[in-house]
């Protein structure tokens, strides 16, 4: 398999050259870093999250929306399909890397996690990039400055001119399409922490809401997790079956039924405290190759409407 950095800068050269066209903005720092504003001071919008969610799979899914409706009422959705699952989702889109330096908080997804390698899914798959570029989705609520990009230089073993930080804040319209393309990530991810081999999953395609947006990163941090918590949609396709397939959907968890808001103020943000089961989509097929089909949990519209303030 080719470098995903490799692949994901093609997508960010893309990003700088339509860059007034996505309503996005590029800055190099004076370490020379580039940072893509794409959705803090820039407005961003719908093609930019497509984008932006294409780069985090580092070009290996398909990214697109699509008109559904949320409690009667007409609604976008993001819908990803990859038949790279183990690579696109959770080598790469996952967003695995905790992003704290001095005063910047924030959480890096994308292709430069696999340069670095040390998170448990690099050994489940059995893949670690090696590239002169790296590219690292930061989502936060503030732009990345020259001691972020020298961190993550540093990290991925990289200079720090080499460093490009496409980043976002939650509460844009960039953030809200973003996190509804995670619904496929989510549950690759919960199948391979449930024992699952990932290289057993052939073929996932998710499907989410995209939650109305909001400048309050706790609203809107709250709202894009029960889209996918209490919206979200996945079809699997595997090679095995499995005695734990039950365990998927964010029906399955004790604390079903409660908003992400509610989650986050009871555990004062402490998403470490927050039971992993809930961070689900809604509703799975799983699609047995040459065997039994699996159809598991259910979508609530009820409490998505009560989170989106429909």
């Amino acid at each position: 398999m080719d470098s995903l950095n490799r692949m994901a800068l093609e997508l960010v050269d893309e990003a700088i050259d339509f860059a007034g066209e996505l309503n996005v903005a590029a800055y190099e720092l004076d370490n020379e870093a580039t940072v893509l504003d794409f959705g803090i001071d820039a407005d961003g919008g719908t093609e930019a999250g497509l984008l932006l969610a294409e780069l985090q799979t580092a070009g290996l899914a398909t990214v697109q929306t699509q008109m559904g409706d949320v409690a009667g009422a007409p609604f976008p959705y993001v819908e990803l399909s990859t038949d790279q699952p183990a690579l696109a989702l959770l080598c790469s889109q996952k967003a695995g890397w905790e992003l704290t330096v001095d005063e910047f908080d924030g959480l890096g997804s994308g292709p430069a996690r696999a340069l670095v390698a040390e998170e448990d899914e690099y050994q489940r798959v059995g893949y670690a990039d090696s590239f002169e570029f790296a590219v690292l989705a930061v989502e936060s609520d503030r732009l990345p400055d020259e001691k972020v990009a020298e961190h993550v230089a540093d990290l991925a073993g990289v200079e720090p001119n080499a460093v490009f930080l496409p980043t976002f804040a939650t509460g844009s319209i960039t953030g809200s399409v973003s996190v509804a393309s995670r619904a496929a990530e989510l549950a690759a991810f919960r199948l391979s922490e449930l024992g699952y081999d990932p290289l057993d999953i052939l073929s996932v395609r998710g499907s989410a809401p995209v939650a109305p947006v909001s400048h309050d990163e706790a609203t809107a941090i709250g709202r894009t997790n029960d889209a996918l918590a209490y919206g979200g949609r996945v079809h699997l396709t595997v090679r095995e079956e499995f005695d734990r397939f039950d365990e998927l959907p964010s029906t399955a968890s004790d604390e079903y039924g409660t908003t992400f808001q509610t989650f986050f103020d009871d555990a004062e943000w402490d998403f470490e405290a927050i039971p992993e089961s809930v961070f689900a989509p809604a509703q799975v097929t799983v699609d047995v190759v040459n065997g039994p089909t699996h159809v598991l949990g259910e979508t609530n519209h009820d409490l998505l409407a009560d989170s989106f303030d429909l």
